[in-house]
């Protein structure tokens, strides 16, 4: 059995190492249907005295974070329902500009996954890059799309159908862009200073989630994932290392969230 450190009709919140609790939750009956995640982009200088978390230290060598990330996705495979995808955002600093484009390569050559897309988000302000004479300032981010190799035409999102072919009766679905802006975060603060966006989330959710499915972010933070399901009675779960930030999800879930209706 494992401990629920919150529950109420549309969260599931544990607290704990998400690789331990992945594979409690893969040894278990539950199952989800999408992960909306943006892991620690182990990117922060080795020496650094601020790495942005409050318990989480960022800045394994590549090839532990390589390995790290394969046996999450490894875990994914397992509890992920079928037509089911991986929504996960990364980017790169200035520090390791490598790792996230090898991480990219070893999910698809090491995992059962593939890549179906790849989304950019586009920030609407960024740390200006003032210390570099040559590399641009970096006012987008990534989000990669996987899913099970046999399902790259199967898994499912919300572009609608706007009409069919005359001769085919082959199915013409509507214009969704690879491109978003969103507002960076929200409640940025000192247990966490890389928190995520809601706006983000909610453009994820239009694009991706169907009502019925449970969402699964297991890097969930201060919780924005979590609130953005649950203001759009979505059901999700959430893993999150730190004790003080799940204590500061259930603050921001008591202080209530908006049931959107549609």
């Amino acid at each position: 059995m494992i401990d629920t450190f919150y529950k109420n009709k549309h969260i599931s919140l544990f607290n704990g190492d998400c690789v331990e609790i992945l594979q409690q939750l893969a040894g278990s009956c539950m199952r989800i249907d999408k992960v909306i995640t943006s892991p620690p982009y182990n990117i922060v200088r080795p020496n650094s005295s601020d790495r942005g978390y409050d318990v989480y230290k960022d800045g394994m060598s590549n090839e532990e974070y390589i390995k790290w990330t394969l046996s999450i996705f490894d875990l994914y495979d397992k509890i992920l329902n079928e037509k089911g995808a991986v929504i996960y955002n990364m980017s790169y600093g200035t520090e390791n500009t490598e790792i996230m484009n090898l991480v990219v390569s070893e999910i698809i050559r090491n995992t059962n996954f593939t890549l179906a897309d790849v989304l950019v988000w586009k920030k609407r302000s960024a740390t200006p890059n003032n210390v570099s004479s040559n590399k641009m300032t970096r006012i987008v981010e990534f989000v990669y799309v996987f899913c099970k190799r046999n399902e790259f035409n199967t898994f499912t999102s919300n572009k609608k159908i706007i009409g069919y072919r005359d001769d085919t009766n082959q199915a013409i679905y509507e214009n969704v862009f690879n491109f978003f802006n969103a507002n960076n975060n929200d409640e940025t603060q000192d247990l966490n200073k890389a928190t995520f966006s809601l706006e983000f989330v909610e453009n994820i959710i239009e694009r991706y989630i169907l009502k019925t499915d449970i969402v699964l972010d297991n890097f969930c933070g201060t919780g924005t994932t979590l609130i953005a399901c649950a203001e759009n009675d979505i059901k999700s779960i959430g893993i999150e290392l730190s004790k003080a930030q799940c204590k500061h999800i259930v603050e921001r879930i008591k202080k209530g969230v908006r049931i959107k209706l549609f």
